[in-house]
């Protein structure tokens, strides 16, 4: 028999669990097997060309290393298709402050930066900021924790 900690020790990670992943779920379609929407449905491009997060259409989806993107536009899908690596987000959408930190977690596509050329999404303005300050050594710690990271799902953490 369980004692009440254990008990309550197992809820409280069964609610973690399904909190974190949650928004992955929400972004999954209907049909089993079919990839992710990368960046919550918004145009990677847009960020580049217009200075700002805007929402990619159904209609210009293009899917490319394993997930899914949307763009606003046939033009955007096209650019996008001609360079990809130019455009997709870092660490494939996940949090760069939290992935400098050895967290995969899930960004908001709303908090962005541009840095070196590369595009950076977080999951709060707090960590843009916080990555920011030390852009170059943030990225540089990302980086090497992505290659520990990149293929475990949303909520892993380095830590023990």
């Amino acid at each position: 028999m369980l004692s009440r900690r254990e008990v309550c020790m197992t809820g409280a990670m069964l609610v973690f669990g399904l909190t974190i992943a949650d928004p992955v779920w929400a972004q999954e379609p209907g049909e089993k097997g079919a990839l992710r929407l990368a960046i919550k449905g918004y145009d990677p491009v847009a960020y580049f060309s217009e200075r700002r997060p805007v929402v990619g259409k159904e209609e210009f989806e293009y899917p490319w290393d394993e997930v899914r993107y949307r763009f606003a536009s046939d033009r955007h899908m096209s650019t996008f298709r001609g360079d990809p690596d130019r455009y997709t987000p870092q660490f494939a959408g996940s949090c760069a402050m939290g992935m400098s930190k050895g967290v995969k977690v899930e960004a908001d596509p709303a908090n962005w930066l541009i840095s070196d050329g590369r595009l950076f999404v977080f999951a709060s303005p707090k960590a843009r900021e916080r990555f920011r300050a030390d852009a170059r050594g943030e990225a540089a710690a990302a980086d090497s924790n992505w290659q520990l990271l990149q293929d475990a799902p949303f909520g892993t953490s380095l830590a023990h």
